[in-house]
Protein backbone atom coordinates (compact mmCIF):
# COMPACT_ATOMS: atom_id res chain seq x y z
CA UNK A 1 0.00 0.00 0.00
CA UNK A 2 1.18 3.48 -0.84
CA UNK A 3 0.10 6.78 0.69
CA UNK A 4 0.49 10.43 -0.26
CA UNK A 5 -0.28 13.65 1.57
CA UNK A 6 -2.16 16.49 -0.15
CA UNK A 7 0.09 19.56 -0.22
CA UNK A 8 -1.77 21.75 -2.73
CA UNK A 9 -5.20 22.32 -4.21
CA UNK A 10 -4.16 25.02 -6.68
CA UNK A 11 -3.31 25.21 -10.36
CA UNK A 12 -5.09 22.09 -11.54
CA UNK A 13 -7.09 23.58 -14.42
CA UNK A 14 -10.22 21.58 -15.12
CA UNK A 15 -9.78 19.22 -12.16
CA UNK A 16 -11.93 19.80 -9.09
CA UNK A 17 -10.13 19.55 -5.78
CA UNK A 18 -13.30 19.81 -3.68
CA UNK A 19 -12.77 16.27 -2.38
CA UNK A 20 -9.19 16.84 -1.22
CA UNK A 21 -8.12 18.18 2.17
CA UNK A 22 -4.74 19.84 2.61
CA UNK A 23 -2.50 17.84 4.94
CA UNK A 24 -4.60 14.68 4.73
CA UNK A 25 -3.19 11.28 3.81
CA UNK A 26 -4.64 9.55 0.77
CA UNK A 27 -4.23 5.96 -0.30
CA UNK A 28 -2.86 5.50 -3.82
CA UNK A 29 -4.70 2.82 -5.80
CA UNK A 30 -2.64 2.94 -9.00
CA UNK A 31 0.87 4.16 -9.84
CA UNK A 32 1.53 7.44 -11.61
CA UNK A 33 0.65 7.30 -15.30
CA UNK A 34 2.51 8.77 -18.27
CA UNK A 35 0.56 12.05 -17.95
CA UNK A 36 1.69 12.66 -14.35
CA UNK A 37 -1.65 11.63 -12.86
CA UNK A 38 -2.11 9.47 -9.78
CA UNK A 39 -5.26 7.62 -8.68
CA UNK A 40 -6.14 8.16 -5.00
CA UNK A 41 -9.17 7.48 -2.83
CA UNK A 42 -10.36 11.01 -2.09
CA UNK A 43 -12.72 12.39 0.57
CA UNK A 44 -15.74 11.09 -1.34
CA UNK A 45 -14.50 7.53 -0.72
CA UNK A 46 -14.06 6.90 -4.45
CA UNK A 47 -10.83 6.68 -6.40
CA UNK A 48 -10.11 9.43 -8.91
CA UNK A 49 -7.19 10.67 -10.97
CA UNK A 50 -5.43 13.82 -9.74
CA UNK A 51 -2.25 15.58 -10.83
CA UNK A 52 0.71 14.15 -8.94
CA UNK A 53 1.84 17.74 -8.27
CA UNK A 54 -0.88 18.01 -5.60
CA UNK A 55 0.77 15.37 -3.42
CA UNK A 56 4.00 14.39 -1.72
CA UNK A 57 4.85 10.75 -1.12
CA UNK A 58 4.85 9.47 2.45
CA UNK A 59 6.77 6.35 3.47
CA UNK A 60 4.77 4.18 5.85
CA UNK A 61 5.85 0.88 7.41
CA UNK A 62 3.66 -2.11 6.48
CA UNK A 63 1.90 -2.54 9.88
CA UNK A 64 0.99 1.16 9.90
CA UNK A 65 -0.06 1.05 6.24
CA UNK A 66 -2.49 -1.77 7.04
CA UNK A 67 -4.00 0.23 9.91
CA UNK A 68 -4.25 3.39 7.76
CA UNK A 69 -5.94 1.44 4.97
CA UNK A 70 -8.61 0.23 7.41
CA UNK A 71 -9.08 3.69 8.96
CA UNK A 72 -9.34 5.54 5.65
CA UNK A 73 -11.78 2.95 4.26
CA UNK A 74 -14.12 3.39 7.23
Amino acid sequence: MRFMVCVSREGVGEFSTDDLTLGRLYEVTAPEDARGMVRVIDDSGEDYLYPLSLFDAVEVEEPTATKLHALLAA
